[in-house]
């Protein structure tokens, strides 16, 4: 049933009024959230201001590193460790490691750009801090519903942004209504504010109508797979972090790998690959496993235990690759816009940043008794801000990466020690990652041992302990444009990319009754990392919505 005659039969939905509604209840919006609310207590006035959150919970949809910059924190929140902040292990020591098949050479301290420094930062749980975050933004009065997937951008009849509307709940996988249907609700506001994480769902539909990416470069992504582990406490160092780049992945190939060691005999272990790779027969699940038993990693790992499984897209395009980021009645915030600097693998105080300077933005438009109209204020702040300046200096990281490990070491190296960023220079972005895959027929296929359990694992047991679940009589939200397209183009010219770029079992090609090909979507597994909305050579799948709450439910992640 479409949503049109689902409300001529079940009627209006209800609406709520806001001055500023958040989409998303990652670091940004929550941010964006507690600055708008610190504004209104200083100058005395209600605001009203609510965060939809797509998780059964606020931080359980968060996944990253991560180390954490906290210059942004200082500035919202000053007093953070005095009121408990999970800041709690600072970084003590920087390793970068080039690896070969059996062998590392460490690159000299003296030697890192700054990028890779980390001295004044922290190893952090995001998913902790964010939570941390959504106690401290309601204790200000902002009302955070989590499970509340926002699923539809509503707009006034002049074309500006109205709000949101929450997705159905109840819907039946033939996609007709249940006994237990409910009708999701409207809700109003002057300005709203999407911060829903890379590659967001409404965002790139704003993108699109609002022509938000006109004179941007193509947005480029990484995929970020990442295990928590507990292990020997012989083997622990607190604040120690460790970065890779080289093996597994060949010298074409962008990626990486961190090793963080946090508090509790507990370490962070993930893997970066850049989705503008050209092997359709390349799995960055896999690759992620293989990189564990080298010799330099495994020696943490052995005789440890995996806790927890997650993976997640980020923005790598940088200030090249940001969209315009304001429209009438809205605006884009955090890595719903792109902002994460990929040259430290590190976004969290740019989301902080941004949520800020979007809230002052709105907080003063709605003072002003404006409504509905662009926040010029945003963007022009943006760009007179310490941000700015810090992913202007790493504009051209990912693109000189992008043309090998080698050249783009020498050169990511000549930009940031020798020129300090400034370099005389701008490289741009030429391709979408779903533009760059070869035909298999051009590729070799690539042998990955088989799991032993120990040390590498396979998908299903992986998001097992991600704490995934869907509700099972639901519409996929994976959905296909064209059903004949994953068998007719990606599986006979491709040989089916999705079962391997999918870090979660999600994507299977199996023979129907009358033997022939089609792809089974396990949409049960969806772990909301959005690669395939990204990395689909034909831009066939397109990620929806599920029912509020499904997804992920990440601890200490």
């Amino acid at each position: 049933m479409s949503q049109t005659n689902v409300l001529e039969q079940y009627g209006p939905r209800e609406s709520m009024d806001y001055d500023v509604v958040i989409v998303g209840g990652g670091p940004a919006g929550l941010s964006a959230a507690i600055r708008l609310k610190q504004r209104a207590a200083e100058q005395g006035v209600e605001l009203g201001v609510c965060v939809l959150e797509k998780g059964s919970e606020i931080g359980a949809h968060i996944l990253s590193g991560a180390v954490m910059d906290p210059r942004a924190l200082d500035e919202l929140i000053p007093d953070w460790k005095a009121q408990g902040a999970p800041l709690d292990v600072a970084v003590t020591e920087d390793r970068f490691l080039f690896l070969s098949e059996s062998g590392a050479r460490s690159v000299p301290n003296w030697a890192l750009p700054d990028n890779f420094r980390n001295h004044g930062n922290y190893v952090i749980s995001l998913a902790n801090l964010t939570r941390w975050l959504g106690q401290h933004a309601e204790a200000l009065g902002v009302e955070i519903f989590a499970g509340f997937p926002a699923a539809e951008v509503l707009y006034h009849d002049d074309g500006s942004v109205k709000g949101v509307a929450t997705g159905n709940m109840g819907v039946g996988r033939n996609g007709e209504p249940t006994e237990n249907f409910q009708l999701g609700m409207e809700l109003h506001a002057k300005y709203t504010l999407f911060c829903e994480g890379a590659r967001g769902h409404l965002g790139r539909q704003l993108s699109e109508r609002f022509r938000l990416r006109d004179g941007a470069d193509p947005q480029v992504y990484g995929i970020g797979i990442k295990e928590l582990w507990e292990i020997d406490p012989a083997r622990h160092e607190p604040g120690l972090v460790i970065h890779t780049a080289g093996w597994p992945l060949d010298r074409d190939t962008y990626g990486g790998s961190f090793l963080y060691h946090l508090d509790d005999n507990q370490v962070m272990v993930g893997f970066v690959v850049g989705l503008g790779y050209s092997n359709p027969y390349l799995s960055p699940f896999e690759e992620f496993q293989r990189y564990k038993t080298h010799p330099a990693i495994r020696t943490f790992l052995e005789g440890g235990k995996r806790v927890s499984y997650g993976a997640r897209a980020i923005t790598a395009g940088g200030l090249m690759s940001l969209p315009k980021l304001v429209f009438p009645g809205g605006a884009l915030v955090g890595d719903d816009a792109g902002f994460l600097n990929a040259s430290r693998i590190k976004g969290s105080h740019a989301a902080i940043k941004t949520g800020m300077l979007a809230a002052d933005a709105a907080f003063d438009a709605v003072q002003a008794g404006r409504r509905s109209d662009e926040l010029a204020a945003y963007p022009a702040s943006f760009k007179a801000s310490w941000l700015h300046d810090e992913l202007y200096r790493a504009r051209n990281f990912k693109q000189w990466m992008s043309k090998g490990l080698y050249l783009g070491t020498l050169m990511v190296g000549i930009e940031q020690k020798v020129l300090g960023g400034n370099a005389p220079w701008t490289l741009h972005h030429r391709h979408w990652d779903h533009e760059t895959l070869k035909p298999a027929s051009q590729c070799t296929p690539i042998a990955y041992p088989k799991p032993d359990g120990k040390l590498t694992f396979d998908r299903l047991s992986s998001v097992f302990i991600s704490n995934t679940n869907h509700e099972e009589n639901q519409p996929a939200h994976l959905t296909l444009k064209d059903a004949r397209i994953p068998v007719d183009i990606n599986l006979r010219t491709y040989a089916g990319p999705e079962a391997r770029f999918c870090p979660a079992g999600v994507y299977e090609f199996v023979k129907n009754d009358a033997q022939e090909d089609c792809l089974q979507i396990n949409a049960q597994n969806c772990v909301h990392c959005k690669t395939c909305d990204i990395k689909d050579p034909t831009q066939n799948i397109v990620w929806v919505t599920p029912e509020g709450g499904g997804g992920p439910n990440y601890p200490n992640m």
